[in-house]
């Protein structure tokens, strides 16, 4: 049997026994994104060499870019407006001021302790590990106990800040000698990745959305096939973005956006067509492919980096999970009434995921004469690696205290965390599959 088919079969292994004892351990600290990964080292190259990158290449990337892709699309589809203003400032206090703050902050502490990288490899570090992942923690999030207003601003703040995340990554990439990018040159780089990619994404979701209202208000489509059409519509995006050398991933989340408008702005008779339904299939195959993908990182990413694990890379790792997230969350929340122990609940509960793991392969692979290439996958392996297991195992106990705390204090005195916050239907990374978070 190839190594291919060896691949395939540990795969399917290991999925098919976590799903057998999936209930069971969703209320334990061992999530599933644990599972997933420490899994993927033992079948990595570090352990049982049953995957391996190099071998097994092409599959993996394609994995990995149809998991991002598909998960950027729905994550944008589902998102209203009110969504943004719900509950107020949250969400845009995050996304607006601490997602910027966020890549610069790791660019800045990547200079002392990663010496040997540009300017560009360093800024490169700091974008690839700004976005969070709400899947890796789930409970943090969906536990009943934390208030509303800190829920939905995680949750929405989350599905958000990988796609916002995009240009930056690309713009970084480009200055960079020897990447793919780099040769187009900035100005080629802006107007096709950036400008060029956004308006195929706009014009395929667009009219993607408004043929399924079409075609639905006439009967003519079942609720299984406008599930199927979702996912046309993504990976029809994302290729137009790739065949037009811009950016594929840019494309599939504009494309997010604008199917989902579509969908609900525009009537053709009946009621509104709902998102959250039309894309219930393409979450949980998005949640099934994320899955997947962490275990893949497990195997061709942190398997090796640990065999080469420095102090400094360790430190890094550390910061950038408590340093990097929580000062540029506090600044953001200045004045927005909430207490200590919410800032630092929000600060401390911004995992990083699936969108970091990508970006991080992609650059690997596809760069590989680069010199500082290596080193930026080993601390993003790392990096994501440390916040599975520490997200992973504080997210039960956490949300705990922080929910024991938080009903307390609200019996007590008035709390800005009480504002009433719409609670949106949309499952948004936490649905059947939970998609590897616990």
């Amino acid at each position: 049997m190839s190594g291919g088919a060896w691949s395939g079969v540990a795969v399917a292994g290991v999925t098919a026994a976590y799903a057998l004892f999936s209930r069971r351990l969703s209320s334990t600290p061992l999530s599933s994104a644990i599972v997933f990964v420490g899994s993927g080292i033992l079948i990595g190259p570090a352990v049982l060499d049953i995957i391996d990158l190099e071998r097994d290449a092409t599959p993996i990337i394609a994995l990995l870019e149809a998991a991002l892709s598909l998960v950027l699309f729905t994550d944008a589809m589902t998102v209203r407006r009110r969504d943004l203003a719900a509950g107020g400032f949250l969400p845009g206090r995050l996304l607006g001021i601490g997602l910027p703050l966020s890549i610069g902050a790791g660019w800045l502490l990547a200079w002392p302790l990663l010496p040997g990288l540009t300017v560009w490899e360093l800024a490169l570090v700091g974008a690839i590990l700004a976005p969070t992942d709400a899947a890796l923690g789930k409970t943090a999030i969906s536990h009943p106990r934390v208030p509303a207003l800190v829920r939905h601003g995680l949750n929405v703040e989350s599905g958000l800040n990988d796609g916002m995340v995009l240009p930056f990554f690309v713009l970084f990439l480009a200055a960079i000698p020897g990447t793919d990018y780099a040769e187009e040159g900035a100005q080629g780089v802006f107007w096709r990745a950036l400008v060029l990619s956004t308006a195929l994404g706009l014009l395929v979701g667009g009219l993607g959305g408004r043929l399924l209202r079409w075609s639905r208000a006439r009967g003519w489509v079942t609720r299984e096939w406008r599930q199927v059409h979702v996912l046309s519509v993504a990976a029809a995006s994302y290729e137009l973005g790739v065949l037009t050398d811009g950016s594929g991933f840019i494309a599939a989340w504009v494309a997010g956006f604008a199917y989902g408008f579509a969908l609900r702005r525009h009537r053709t008779g009946g009621e509104k067509e709902n998102p959250d339904r039309t894309a219930e299939f393409a979450e949980n195959l998005g949640g099934l492919l994320a899955s997947i993908s962490l275990l893949v990182f497990g195997a061709v990413l942190l398997g090796p980096a640990l065999e080469h694990l420095s102090w400094r890379i360790a430190v890094y790792a550390l910061l950038s999970l408590t340093v990097v997230r929580t000062v540029p969350v506090v600044l953001s929340l200045v004045g927005s009434g909430l207490r200590a122990p919410t800032v630092a609940y929000i600060g401390w509960f911004g995992p990083r995921g699936l969108a970091s793991v990508v970006l991080a392969l992609l650059v690997v692979e596809e760069s590989p004469h680069v010199p500082g290439v290596e080193l930026v996958g080993r601390v993003v392996a790392v990096t994501v690696g440390l916040s599975v297991l520490l997200h992973g195992l504080s997210a039960v106990a956490l949300a705990e205290r922080y929910g024991r705390w938080y009903e307390k204090a609200a019996a007590t005195r008035g709390l800005r965390e009480e504002a009433p916050v719409p609670e949106s239907p949309r499952r948004h990374r936490l649905g059947a599959l939970n998609r590897p978070g616990v």
